[in-house]
């Protein structure tokens, strides 16, 4: 008897699934476990095993179309095997939500389009008596003087692009003149991209949390002079490898977080979970958005062991080779923008949590020290709270443990070794 394949849900915020890659073609057989292909969720691309055995009779989303959660993808079965009846029983669930919507629109579109028929180019002679000529493109219908019709063809001018600077956006022999010499500036270009499942995820997530939960948000300037002397000690010392100051962010977050778990904490409706584990969402920038991997416990890792787990989570975030694992349990986020220069920035709380750290650059600036200015490096920190679960003054102590971690590296590596 024939199976029907569903569109497998990957992780908890999958909506919808694209057929990266079809492994089997029709007519192929198809063991138990074998690869049939790669769907890509709204978080990366992963390889989607078989359960049944048998033929692969049908493939009803060809490679790179998308297809609901449980919505058909595939059947597989005896060869010979009559499908019609379940591959008619799919299109009509299918189809049944927007059947009325679709009979509307025809309703609406059939009319206009009956009663605009422009007659093309080749017939504007007819209409040269008229003071504006309608000429008909692809990309829709426009104005222009007869006059700047015909320069236009002397001249081999595309109208295509132009924008018309004579009333009501007619084109004028003006516009033909400036477009041949160069005018660029009256051509309007655009390109429309399909979103992907992971910017609709993105979309739709922080669209609920920013909208849903209250956000606050609590801005320090730190001082960064010892840090820079300790990374840079550091590092002589392990060399080849390297630890970067967002590792040093991330320990001493985690570290602060272990006396304030209060911040360490999500919003669940009916509770507020309190969370005595620290596991630190690091936002990591992809092609198409952001994924946020988790450095669990990392209040005791040492710095070398949460730089190896970052870069790793980096590479195969990029490669959109990260497991669901990978990216469920976070605590606390954090999010750093100030490799790209950004001095100062706030950031959307990445739900269940009820705290995000945006880290901006290290900056030099004239500062007063012991009473003489000096050269010092300062890097602002933004922390975003959910007024739900996390007050003023909670974010404010846990933010002056942070800072006290950050400006004096030695207190805070010395209670874990690098």
């Amino acid at each position: 008897m024939a199976e029907i394949i569903k569109m497998p849900k990957l992780s908890d915020t999958m909506l919808e699934g694209v057929i990266a890659t079809w492994h089997k073609k029709v007519g192929d057989k198809v063991n138990a476990g074998d690869l049939l292909a790669e769907i890509e969720s709204d978080k990366a691309t992963m390889e989607f095993e078989s359960f049944p055995a048998g033929t692969l009779l049908h493939i009803e989303v060809p490679a790179g179309k998308s297809a609901p959660v449980d919505s058909l993808i595939a059947i597989v079965g005896k060869p010979g095997e009559d499908i019609k009846a379940i591959i008619k029983e799919a299109a009509e669930a299918a189809k049944a939500p927007v059947a009325e919507s679709k009979t509307e629109v025809k309703a609406e579109t059939s009319k206009p389009i009956a009663q605009s028929a422009p007659a093309p180019i080749k017939q504007a002679p007819k209409a040269i008596s008229k003071p504006d000529l309608t000429v008909e493109l692809a990309d829709g219908r426009m104005k222009i003087s007869p006059l700047a019709k015909r320069l236009a063809e002397e001249q081999g001018v595309s109208l295509r692009g132009i924008r018309g600077t004579g009333d009501g956006g007619r084109i004028v022999k003006r516009d033909i003149e400036k477009y041949g010499q160069g005018g660029v500036t009256q051509i309007e270009r655009s390109r429309d991209v399909e979103t992907t499942q992971m910017r609709r995820t993105i979309a739709r997530r922080l669209s609920e949390s920013k909208f849903s939960a209250p956000h606050f948000y609590l801005t320090i300037d730190l001082d960064m002079d010892r840090a820079v002397d300790a990374r840079t000690a550091i590092n002589e010392a392990i060399k080849p490898s390297k630890i970067s100051f967002n590792d040093f962010v991330i320990k001493a977050a985690a570290v602060a977080l272990k006396d304030h778990p209060a911040v360490n904490a999500g919003w669940y409706g009916d509770f507020i979970r309190y969370n005595e584990h620290v596991h630190i969402g690091v936002a990591v920038a992809v092609e198409d958005g952001l994924l946020v991997p988790v450095v669990r416990h990392a209040d005791g890792k040492p710095l070398t062991t949460i730089s190896e787990e970052v870069r790793d989570y980096a590479s195969r975030a990029k490669s959109k080779k990260l497991q669901p694992q990978d990216w469920a349990g976070n605590t606390f986020t954090i999010s750093n923008l100030g490799m790209f220069g950004i001095e100062e920035f706030t950031a959307i709380i990445n739900p269940p949590d009820s705290c995000i750290m945006a880290i901006g650059g290290i900056r030099q600036e004239a500062v007063v020290k012991n009473g003489e200015i000096k050269v010092g490096n300062r890097m602002k920190v933004t922390l975003s709270c959910d007024h739900r679960v996390v007050d003023g003054v909670t974010g404010a102590k846990f933010l002056e443990t942070f800072r006290n971690y950050m400006e004096n590296p030695i207190v805070l590596l010395g209670m874990r070794e690098i």
